[in-house]
């Protein structure tokens, strides 16, 4: 290949140097340059990747991709751009032949909901015939293959990796998380979604390294709407007007309750020995009963989400659903599972148990709350907060478990390089503010077993704070945990 191959999407100035030097990788690691190499300067929030220059040139790099004038040996190839994260993506996508044009791709993006809502969205899709790629806060799934992932939305390099490893694999749909941060950061840079999702806004990732305001956070939020052809948003959510105002695609809109393309209504909590879930009725372009195998009023909000695109998605072309697309969508989710998200771990006839990543207040108020409009005889919350991190999550936690659990059991989480029982301390601090009550049970392992070994009837657990999470930290070491293995290892011993 020739570095003239893979620009004839973008925008640029060749300063110096030859359109038809060799280009056979893309790289924006300084680490990663050798001969033969295009190495793109991007300019970080900690480092400025021009100052690297030297060193690339040293390693055998002659193509340099650059938003500022720098100095070069006449034998380079030096390309100006306005923004380099953009060229990064740009140069990404064409080096590995624009594989997301060859799928259908979905993007969702929400402050909450994204990654139970992407996983609904694959496993309809599934039920349906297709094969899907899924990328997202839980890693990146090809097949029965799974790949960890650093960021909810990977870097644009990563992300033309994993398409083309999608597209080879014969996937015909991608369905992926699309963060605030990566329509910021252009990590999604040059990709038109067929399907853009907004689930729904709220206060988040304000901060140092983060967003500003809310107000900026909102427009990054909002940029997918300008980077789909279909997109589909959620009618009641706050900021509805603000999130649409600037969108250049085809608008459709959802809402449980309320006046939309799709709407949900006559909700039933569903609760026995043998499910945990919630049903709805459906209408829109796909109408009918719908039974989810997640508890809460916001997982059909997901769910109707999910149908909603996938029935956009696989219409034919004179834009119906065949029969057999509608009953495999409308039971495409009754057993759906996702790690971590309100995963239904274990059901019988004496207790139901949950587990979820809920790791702060807001998250677990909501989440203690979903689970009181199922009535359980007793609601039990087994918990403990991370270490190394603000002392108030742990006050704050310690106090809402008091107020909204019958019982609490109060154990490790990842404690880092602090004390156990140090952390507790602080819970405990937050739980005296209220009458509830609670034991200390210091290792997660005696802490879940307790829990159901000690079950009354018609009681729901709730293992919180840890989720997908396959480990515990404990002085900078991650030894083998999850909750969910923990769970059927104690189910085993009670059968």
């Amino acid at each position: 290949m020739r570095i003239r191959d893979w620009l004839e999407r973008m925008d640029y100035e060749l300063v110096q140097g030859s359109l038809d030097s060799p280009a056979e990788e893309v790289v924006y690691d300084s680490r990663k340059a050798g001969k033969n190499t295009v190495f793109v300067c991007i300019k970080g929030s900690v480092r400025d990747s021009h100052e690297f220059i030297p060193d690339v040139l040293a390693a055998g790099c002659r193509i340099l991709v650059v938003e500022e004038d720098v100095k070069a040996p006449e034998d380079a190839t030096v390309l100006k751009v306005k923004n380099g994260r953009m060229a990064l993506a740009e140069l990404s996508a064409a080096r590995f032949g624009y594989p997301a044009e060859k799928m259908v791709m979905i993007g969702i993006t929400g402050t909450k909901g994204k990654t139970t809502t992407s996983h609904m969205v694959k496993a309809a899709l599934e039920a349906a015939g297709k094969k899907v790629g899924l990328i997202g806060t839980n890693g990146a799934v090809i097949g029965k293959e799974k790949y960890p992932t650093s960021n909810t939305t990977p870097e644009s390099y990563v992300l033309q990796e994993y398409f083309a490893k999608m597209a080879d694999a014969g996937c015909q749909y991608v369905v992926m998380e699309v963060s605030s941060q990566a329509l910021m950061l252009n990590r999604v840079g040059g990709i038109t979604f067929d399907y853009g999702m907004f689930t729904n806004i709220s206060p988040d990732h304000i901060g140092p390294k983060e967003h500003e305001s809310f107000e900026e956070y909102l427009y990054y939020k909002s940029r997918l709407l300008t980077a789909c052809r279909t997109g589909l948003v959620n009618r009641m959510t706050d900021h509805y007007e603000e999130i649409v105002k600037d969108a250049s695609c085809r608008l459709i809109t959802y809402a449980l309750e309320g006046e939309a393309d799709f709407t949900g209504g006559n909700l039933h909590y569903a609760s026995d020995h043998e499910f945990v879930g919630i049903e709805f009725d459906m209408k829109g372009l796909l109408s009918g009963r719908v039974r989810v195998g997640m508890p809460g009023k916001f997982n059909a909000d997901n769910a109707l989400a999910a149908l909603a695109v996938c029935s956009l998605a696989l219409k034919g072309e004179d834009g119906t659903l065949s029969e057999e697309t509608k009953q495999a969508l409308l039971h495409s989710l009754e057993n759906v599972r996702v790690d971590g998200r309100m995963e239904i771990a274990y059901v019988s006839r004496i207790c139901s148990v949950i587990v979820d990543y809920a790791h702060n207040a807001v998250s677990m108020e909501s989440l203690l709350s979903t689970l009181r409009d199922y009535h359980p005889k007793r609601l039990v919350c087994v918990f403990g907060c991370g270490g190394n991190r603000a002392k108030e999550r742990r006050y704050s936690m310690g106090e809402i478990g008091g107020r909204m659990a019958d019982f609490n059991i109060l154990t490790a989480d990842n404690p880092r390089y602090e004390k156990n029982e140090d952390i507790i301390k602080d819970i405990e601090a937050g739980m005296a503010k209220t009458d509830g009550k609670y034991i200390v049970i210091p290792d997660r392992r005696e802490a879940i077993a307790y829990a159901m070994k000690h079950a009354e009837e018609g009681d729901m657990i709730a293992i919180i704070g840890k989720g997908h999470e396959d480990y515990q930290e404990i002085e900078g070491v991650r030894h083998h945990f999850l909750d969910r293995e923990v769970v059927e290892e104690t189910a085993k011993e009670l059968a």
